[in-house]
């Protein structure tokens, strides 16, 4: 079927435009080109759903749990954070763009199942790098899902997250044995080793796109040590 354009908003900051499309009864998100890069579908999201299942999962016994989430996108990681999550659990979700936020809203929110109408989500309109930047001993656990992981396409200012100073400002703001999990379109053994100079117990996990087919992406997850190698 043909792609219909649904919206356009802009990414603050001179970043860009996105624009979410429709064929029949799937939705994709694009940032505009030339030539537009796609950046997710609702058809394909098993990528995402590993990326708050997993690190969540390791926590989901805490009391009081308290994660941040990097970028909204479809919903699919927030979904899946909350259903690994317990009851008195918080889920923030750091989005920079309001109109993605609206897509969730509107007519996105139904196929994750409208994870920003649970009890246990929060919703800021910023950059997660800021939210970061200013926590400590915060979060069990933060997922980053933001520019198509540290190899970035659309804003270079994304890079701060994946350098070893994001990644330092991400130990500091876990609490004791938290954990930082960061999705990725290909493995990038350079990000690998960052994680482990910055301290944490590094697992890299490849993850499918759909099911158990379709393309692979890296899922790493690393574990809050005692201190920086």
């Amino acid at each position: 079927m043909p792609f219909l354009v649904i919206d356009t908003v802009t990414i603050p900051e001179g970043g860009g435009e996105l624009r979410l499309l429709s064929n029949g009864t799937d939705f994709h998100i694009q940032i505009a080109g030339p030539p537009p890069a796609q950046l997710m579908s609702s058809r394909v999201h098993g990528s995402e759903d590993a990326l708050g299942e997993i690190p969540c999962a390791l926590i989901a016994k805490r009391n009081n749990a308290c994660v941040l989430i990097g970028g909204l996108g479809m919903g699919f990681t927030l979904a899946a954070a909350l259903a690994a999550l317990g009851e008195d659990a918080t889920a923030l979700v750091a989005e920079l763009v309001p109109g993605v936020v609206e897509w969730n809203r509107g007519p996105l929110g139904d196929k994750a199942g409208r994870p920003l109408d649970d009890h246990r989500t929060e919703v800021l309109l910023e950059d997660v790098a800021s939210v970061i930047k200013r926590s400590a001993d915060t979060y069990d656990a933060i997922m980053l899902d933001v520019d198509n992981g540290p190899d970035g396409l659309t804003q270079q200012r994304n890079d701060v997250l994946y350098s070893r100073t994001g990644l330092a400002h991400a130990r500091r703001a876990l609490r004791p044995g938290g954990v930082l999990a960061v999705w990725s379109a290909a493995a990038d053994r350079a990000f690998a080793r960052r994680l482990r100079e910055a301290g944490f117990r590094v697992e890299e996990r490849t993850v499918f796109a759909h099911g158990k087919r379709g393309q692979r992406h890296t899922v790493w997850i690393g574990t809050k040590g005692s201190k920086p190698e």
